[in-house]
């Protein structure tokens, strides 16, 4: 019995693999034995380009040593180029430094060798520099041994020896100016052997001919150092080069013949390993078709015969167990769902018609749909839309609404930039949900419209087209304007209110609040939205309980009227009259609430420094209770006891002088009245009493002149209101006769005054008040205004100001007011010349005449340096209750 063997089946992907894997193996090989091929390669070429760079080096050495051996010759003729000899000498031993690191450890003995011999040209160099300067000191001492020399043959009577001495000296200077050594040595012996009688001249030819010999003796030894160390060392320096040639061909040679056998042996290596490969290639090549291609060839038959009708063909290769095998059977599943299919046929037919009938349904939904159905293209054409669009667009039909319309970017949207973000979202989203834009009908009349909508994409991701519908939303627009609307013009008419009016919801947060609240807490009403009074009042550092708000939320009911206190933004307290009542929804719950709140500061500033002056009014003097009262009805009122104090302190001056006065009078009356008694009256003693009498009258009327004038003033700042009547006057005849009494006074200053008054400005009011106020503005600017006498002008314009109101404008071109002095200018006593008399009534006197007894207001504008604007505005007929005051005072 025999058993079958089981066979091996590979994947595709393992045949795939491991013939790639062999070919892979082959190209490693080959490319493992051409690395290192490359590397010996590699490294004889660089050994050749070390060569080559010590080849480069020699030649550098040997132009330097030439260099080195020209300058020393120069040097040797001319000591003046030392430094060209140094600098040489430098240069090449630097390189030669450099050369000796690129060579082999066994040839740096040449590198050393040269460089001990360049070190023993250095030395003969210097000892040649010596010998030099010696030479130098002994041709600068011949000169005057030569003198001596000369003078001493010229003095001479034998002419003989003379001639022979002038001889020998000119063979001495030709063979010095030729450098000869050995010539100028026994021209110098032959001078000396000369006989000389005369010892003068002889021990002045001896000195000149040893002169010479040393000069002699340091030449020669000179040219035999230059001859001996420099010619000899120099020579040997050179050798190196040719050493180093001669090392660099023999090595040359050497690695030519062995880069010639690594690339014949590298030639044959790759054509053996390449061939193996190519063969190794075509078996694995044959192997893969073997196994994949034979087996799908048939398959491919098998299914080309299913695709023509034969569902019987059986697949082969299905029992295989890898990729081929897995395509068998799948072209065996494909056979069997072929069978299958004729099945489902009928199946199919059924749910045609299943489909139409749906798609039927479908149709009478879009046409009969009461929103807008579209199809579209991203590029603005209408595809499908149904009869509500159409409708809705003004058109007929929806075939109508198609024809008409071709690109809806600018035929149907209002906005071109709706369309686009339109598109973006679509884009970036791919759906729309109620979109709303605004769109222009066939009629030309424009419409809101919601649209939802969702993009089709093809199989790229690009968008087909969109399908959406639209709702048609004019009417809900048209609503939420006019609650919008609405809400604006709440929001004016409570901005316009002088009371605080704001809306919580049930958190306590801030729904509404006009503009005169936001004032107080320092906030636009747009930003306190959506914030609690914590919040706002936080912001800098005030609080504040909502336990008002939580009582009307937990009872449903209105406060009532109560008062309450609070810090504003700015820091100060702020009194109110509060009332919070609900808002209550469709079920009866507290859905907001609303408060309301009256500012209440002036009255409780007014109750309480009513009670202040009335309390300090129990000890104040009775002649100053009008003015109290007077001061007490001022904007800017200060403490009774100040008021007291100023009078005290005004009256006491005038009234403290006449008493010392009246005080000294009575004394000398006292002693007059003695003198008279005793009988002696002389009339000296007469004379000095009437005198002083009438010293002391004067004083004591000018004194009390001068408290007489102060009460008056003091009566003025009561507002005595007995002194004028009311009348009908021209307000411009009555400023030209008050302008007319103080143009006298302009003579004793620089000062110009102009006047302007529109005609025919009727009043019916206090004249005497109205000239007064003039009077006093006028004065405080003569005295104030212009310091130390310079000129200036002072303006007074009156004109109307509305049907029933006027207003007078006083102007000077003066020195202008601080901003501490603007702020305290119409209060009582304040006075910045009160050195020079001043009692600081007079503007004081102006504030409570225009705000009281004319009933008008008025305005101060003044900086330093730019003059100061006095700003009156007053009614044409003076209030009715100062006239009952004056009726029941009188």
């Amino acid at each position: 019995m025999f058993r079958r063997t089981k066979s091996v089946s590979f994947s595709i992907g393992q045949l795939t693999f491991g013939s790639f894997a062999l070919l892979l193996a082959m190209i490693a090989m080959t490319s493992i034995a051409s690395v290192v091929a490359i590397r010996h390669i590699d490294a004889t070429f660089a050994e050749l380009q070390h060569l080559q760079s010590l080849g480069e080096a020699a030649e550098e050495i040997d132009r330097r040593t030439k260099e080195l051996r020209l300058a020393a010759r120069d040097f040797v003729t001319d000591p003046a180029a030392s430094g060209r000899v140094k600098e040489a000498a430098t240069s090449l031993s630097t390189l030669l430094k450099n050369t000796r690191l690129q060579l082999a450890p066994e040839q740096r003995e040449m590198i050393d060798g040269v460089s001990q011999r360049l070190v023993n040209y250095e030395e003969g160099i210097e000892r040649i520099t010596a010998l030099i300067s010696r030479r130098a000191e002994l041709v600068l001492a011949l000169p005057p041994v030569r003198g001596r020399f000369e003078q001493a043959i010229s003095d001479i009577p034998d002419r003989a020896v003379a001639r022979q001495l002038f001889r020998a000296q000119n063979q001495v200077t030709a063979a010095l100016l030729a450098h000869d050594p050995a010539a100028t040595e026994q021209s110098a012996r032959l001078m000396k052997s000369v006989v000389i009688d005369d010892p003068t001249l002889r021990g002045a030819t001896d000195a000149y001919a040893d002169a010479v010999l040393s000069i002699s003796s340091t030449e020669g030894q000179i040219a035999r150092l230059d001859r001996e160390v420099l010619g000899t060392e120099g020579q040997m320096i050179s050798r190196v080069t040719d050493l180093l040639r001669d090392l660099g061909d023999r090595r040359g040679r050497v690695l030519a013949r062995d880069f010639a056998r690594t690339l014949a042996s590298d030639k044959w290596q790759s054509i053996l390993l390449g061939f193996a490969g190519v063969l190794i290639g075509l078996a694995a090549a044959l192997f893969v078709v073997r196994q994949t291609v034979r087996p799908l060839k048939a398959i491919a038959t098998a299914i080309r015969a299913l695709a023509g009708g034969e569902k019987d063909t059986s697949i082969p290769a299905t029992e295989v167990k890898n990729e081929i095998g897995d395509i068998a059977r799948a072209a065996e599943v494909f056979r069997r769902s072929l069978v299958d299919a004729d099945a489902a046929r009928e199946a199919a037919i059924r749910a045609l018609a299943e489909q139409r009938l749906a798609e039927e349904s479908y149709r009478k939904l879009f046409e009969g749909s009461v929103e807008g159905i579209y199809v579209t293209t991203p590029g603005g054409e209408i595809l499908n839309a149904n009869p509500s669009l159409a409708r809705m667009m003004g058109y007929g039909s929806p075939e109508a609404l198609i024809r008409g319309i071709s690109d809806i970017s600018h035929g149907v949207y209002l906005d071109a930039r709706a369309r686009q973000q339109y598109q973006q979202l679509m884009q970036r989203d791919g759906l729309v949900r109620d979109f709303e834009y605004q769109v222009r009908r066939r009629d030309g009349s424009i419409l809101w419209l919601s649209d939802s909508a969702g993009a089709v994409r093809d199989d790229s991701g690009a968008i087909v087209r969109y399908e959406g519908t639209v709702r048609d939303i004019t009417n809900q627009k048209r609503a939420e304007e006019a609650i919008a609307e609405g809400r604006r013009l709440l929001q004016l008419v409570i901005d316009t209110v002088p009371a605080v009016i704001n809306v919580k919801d049930k958190d306590l947060r801030y729904v509404l609040m006009n503009r005169y609240m936001s004032g107080i807490f320092g906030i636009e009403p747009r930003d306190a939205i959506g914030r609690t009074t914590t919040d706002l009042m936080s912001r800098y550092g005030a609080q504040k309980t909502d336990e008002n708000d939580r009582r009307v939320l937990a009872t449903g009911k209105e406060l009532g009227f109560y008062e309450d206190e609070y810090r504003d933004s700015s820091g100060n307290l702020r009194y109110w009259l509060v009332n919070k009542l609900p808002l209550l929804d469709a079920e009866g719950r507290v859905e907001s609430i609303v408060t309301v709140a009256l500012d209440i500061a002036e009255r409780k500033r007014s109750e309480q420094e009513m009670r202040e002056a009335k309390d300090a009014a129990e000890a104040a003097l009775r002649n100053l209770r009008e003015t109290q009262n007077s001061l007490i009805e001022a904007e800017k009122l200060a403490a009774l006891g100040r008021l007291v104090a100023g009078v005290a302190h005004e009256v006491n001056n005038p009234v403290g002088i006449s008493l010392t006065v009246a005080s000294s009078l009575e004394r000398k009356t006292a002693s007059f009245t003695a003198e008279v008694a005793r009988g002696d009256l002389r009339r000296s003693s007469l004379t000095d009493f009437l005198e002083a009498a009438r010293d002391a009258s004067g004083q004591l009327v000018a004194n009390l002149n001068r408290a007489a004038e102060l009460i008056t003033s003091f009566k003025q700042v009561a507002a005595d209101r007995n002194y004028s009547d009311q009348r009908t006057f021209d307000l411009g005849d009555l400023t030209e006769q008050v302008v007319m009494s103080l143009r006298p006074g302009l003579r004793k200053h620089r000062l110009s005054l102009n006047v302007e008054c529109e005609p025919n400005l009727t009043m019916n009011s206090y004249p005497g008040p109205y000239g007064q106020v003039l009077t006093n503005l006028f004065l405080n600017a003569v005295a104030h205004a212009f310091p130390d006498g310079r000129a200036g002008t002072v303006d007074i314009k009156v004109r109307a100001a509305g049907a029933d109101h006027v207003e007078v404008i006083f102007a000077d071109d003066g020195c202008g007011m601080s901003l501490d002095v603007r702020r305290r200018a119409f209060d009582p006593f304040f006075t910045t010349r009160r050195d020079q008399g001043g009692t600081g009534l007079g503007l004081h006197i102006v504030y409570s005449i225009v705000t009281s007894r004319l009933g008008g207001r008025l305005d101060l504008d003044s900086e330093p340096g730019r003059g100061t604007r006095v700003q009156i505005v007053l009614p044409r007929e003076a209030p009715l209750e100062h006239a009952k005051e004056k009726a029941s005072v009188a």
